[in-house]
């Protein structure tokens, strides 16, 4: 129901106070931006990656080389790319020949282990390690709105329809909420 806000103001150079029918919420316009950009470098952005000069034996248990084996393409886009020779032994049959770098991060064995076991619960569902999502919690709190800034209308409108567009816009990938209800002015007192 964001689109649907009211908009009443900036405050503070750091926050928006809008109005829903009777209700006031004040909005973080840093956290609210730093969510938005965060989401979408989580849904759209797919990691280059480095070759190896060598392929890597990973030696996987037989089950995690399935696990990874139906989902390759979630690994690719995360920037891990293998062969597979499935004619091979049972611990034997991936070998690693691409990891994900970007900048000054760089991955490894253990995001492909955090993968797997994610993968092991939602086969399928497109996820990313918790150093990837770091990365991205990084450049989108860089790349937000800051505190101080003053905001036009259009704007905090902007703001308020990318809200709308994500599935959980109640906090930034550190952890702070993006908004408050302050009031329910039909419960505030005319005296």
């Amino acid at each position: 129901m964001f689109k649907d806000m009211e908009i009443i103001g900036q405050f503070n150079l750091g926050f928006i106070i809008t109005k829903l029918k009777s209700d006031l919420f004040i909005i973080d316009q840093h956290a609210t931006d730093e969510k938005y950009n965060f989401e979408m470098l989580q849904q759209n952005t797919v990691l280059k990656g480095q070759r190896l000069i060598v392929p890597q034996s990973l030696n996987l248990p037989a089950i995690s080389e399935t696990v990874l084996m139906e989902n390759l393409e979630i690994f690719r886009k995360n920037g891990f790319d293998f062969l597979i020779d499935e004619d091979a032994q049972v611990m034997q049959r991936v070998k690693l020949v691409s990891l994900p770098t970007s900048k000054n991060w760089t991955f490894g064995p253990s995001d492909i282990e955090e993968l797997i076991f994610m993968l092991s619960d939602s086969p399928g569902i497109m996820c990313r390690p918790s150093r990837v999502r770091q990365m991205f919690a990084s450049r989108a709190c860089r790349k937000s709105v800051m505190v101080g800034t003053a905001l036009n209308t259009s704007e905090i409108k902007k703001l308020l329809l990318h809200m709308e567009e994500i599935e959980q816009p109640w906090n930034c990938p550190h952890g702070r909420p993006t908004m408050r209800h302050l009031a329910n002015l039909d419960m505030v007192s005319q005296d």
